[in-house]
């Protein structure tokens, strides 16, 4: 599949980019040498801005490109990692956001130290930074490679990427979070409107009565319920697996969470994940529908993965099919630059001020952006080792199948239950990452699944599980930690009381529990519809 774009779309998307490098290098003027100012936005930013801004991050390559493929090829199953997701997002708001923000942490491994102790805040952000660097930076170049070499076949995917990796570069590095955050908001913006003029587009083709057929001959393709046997979701894994991928995904990811902590309040922080939350419920319209009418449309694709950018450039018209292709471009370039501030705090705060001492925050933020351009080199270098899978979405489960279940074990349990203590915390991610080298060295060296061939949803609560227990045992059969050192992490009934005193003067339509309850009902009924 090639394409030769006219003039005037090559024209958008090249005025485009010149636009987005130009105002993230405007955005970034001030304030770029404090930590605060560089890393986290100056913690000022309002509910609006972190709602579209965290859209613009989470629509990363797994969710345009990967997302969309899979719906190409099994239906509109793979919307339920998004479903459960938006229930684990008003969870995340309630309990946990709270913690994260009041505590005053640059990173989410450095909670990890305040709950517990320095091992399992390394081990946390060591591992961050391995997975957003080959798993995340990587996959956002692939696949925005991927998507362009469609319309500029002369240039090999390396190329491409390394194009990427320097015009992310250009607004991300020298004015850190602040510039990322603006640039994304537009960029989310776009997104949306882009997107929804494609639906609309692709209903207009005969889409929308290939969807009524699907749904009067009740056909698999639109049921969000499956079978256990099914090898897209199986409805046993919506609740033992998404759940914890989820939150892995929104409350311990340091890529998004990131981007909350630059709330100007706990309000602002949790209104700005329920307006993501809204968002998200409309990938169903805007990303799933279009690849299945794309079933339709463009039978017979040879990489599913590429159903989308086959929609975009066959049914967009002129001068809106350049602005949509740098919309879709532009949500992989912001999931990739927020992973480059991500791990730029992660290195300096975690690692780089704990061995060297006394640094100045100049000196700080220059290691930050070094940091930066290393991780986007590295990036590049692995791009082609992802081309080895056989999709985007398939890479990214795969290896967050063994990430996950122990990091999510260490904050649930440590959070709700305060005799875990800082020993259990660290033996259990010790625990979790024997196991995930274990299965992959069987897996690789023997060609043994460990677990079975099951799916992998349904492996990830035995992992949860194995680190849970490892982490209870060795809290029980230890000393406990200091209560009053970490009264202020764990959670208790007194807590929700306090909020509810709050509350009593707030009007309705300002009441986040209010929006809570509105948007879980409106995740059900999606769920009801499409059963």
């Amino acid at each position: 599949m090639e394409y030769n774009l006219g003039i005037v779309d090559i024209t958008v998307l090249v005025l485009y980019f010149i636009f987005i490098v130009w105002f993230g290098i405007k955005s970034s003027k001030k304030g770029s040498n404090s930590t605060k100012d560089y890393f986290l936005a100056g913690r000022n930013m309002t509910w609006p801005i972190i709602g579209f801004s965290l859209f613009a991050a989470s629509i990363s390559s797994t969710t345009l490109i990967g997302k969309s493929g899979d719906a190409y090829s099994t239906g509109i199953a793979v919307f339920n990692y998004d479903l459960v997701s938006v229930l684990v997002m008003v969870f995340f708001a309630m309990f946990f956001l709270p913690f994260y923000i009041k505590s005053g942490i640059f990173t989410i491994p450095e909670f990890l130290e305040k709950r517990f102790d320095k091992r399992s805040r390394y081990y946390f952000s060591f591992i961050t930074l391995i997975g957003s660097t080959f798993l995340d930076a990587a996959g956002a170049l692939y696949a925005a490679s991927l998507l362009m070499k469609l319309v500029f076949p002369a240039l090999s995917i390396m190329e491409l990427s390394v194009i990427f990796a320097i015009i992310v570069a250009a607004y991300t590095i020298p004015g850190g979070l602040s510039a990322a955050i603006k640039v994304d908001l537009i960029q989310g913006i776009l997104l949306l409107v882009g997107t929804f003029i494609l639906t609309f587009l692709a209903m207009q083709n005969g889409g929308l009565d290939y969807l009524k057929e699907l749904l009067l001959a009740d056909d698999t393709m639109m049921k969000l319920i499956r079978p256990n046997d099914d090898s897209s979701v199986p409805w046993l894994g919506m609740i033992v697996g998404i759940p914890i991928l989820g939150f892995y995904f929104w409350g311990n990811n340091q890529m998004l969470v990131q981007r909350v902590l630059t709330a100007k309040s706990v309000d602002h922080g949790r209104k700005g994940i329920l307006l993501v939350g809204f968002l998200t419920v409309s990938l169903i319209f805007i990303i799933i529908f279009p690849a299945v009418i794309g079933k339709h449309l463009f039978p017979g694709l040879p990489k599913n993965d590429m159903v989308y950018p086959k929609l975009v450039i066959e049914l967009m018209p002129t001068g809106l099919l350049g602005l949509m292709l740098a919309a879709m471009v532009a949500a992989l370039t912001s999931s990739l630059s927020a992973l480059l501030n991500s791990v730029a705090t992660l290195f300096t705060m975690d690692f780089y001020i704990k061995f060297k001492k006394n640094t100045s925050q100049k000196e700080q933020v220059y290691v930050g952006k070094i940091v930066s351009v290393v991780v986007l080199v590295l990036a590049v270098l692995w791009v082609p080792f992802i081309a080895m899978f056989d999709s985007l979405l398939k890479y990214y489960q795969e290896m967050l199948t063994y990430i996950a279940p122990p990091v999510v074990a260490v904050f649930f349990l440590g959070v709700f239950w305060k005799r875990i203590n800082k020993h259990g915390a660290f033996w259990g991610l010790m625990g979790g990452a024997f196991a995930a080298v274990t299965t992959v060295l069987a897996k690789v060296f023997f060609e043994y699944e460990l677990l079975g061939d099951i799916h992998f949803l349904l492996k990830v609560p035995f992992y949860f599980v194995f680190s849970a227990v490892i982490i209870i045992v060795v809290s029980l059969v230890s000393k406990p930690d200091d209560e009053k050192q970490i009264a202020d992490f764990i959670w208790t009934k007194k807590i929700y009381r306090e909020e509810t005193e709050e509350l009593k003067g707030v009007p309705i339509y300002k009441n986040f529990r209010v929006w809570s309850v509105i948007l879980i009902v409106f995740c059900f009924l999606v769920l009801y519809i499409y059963q």
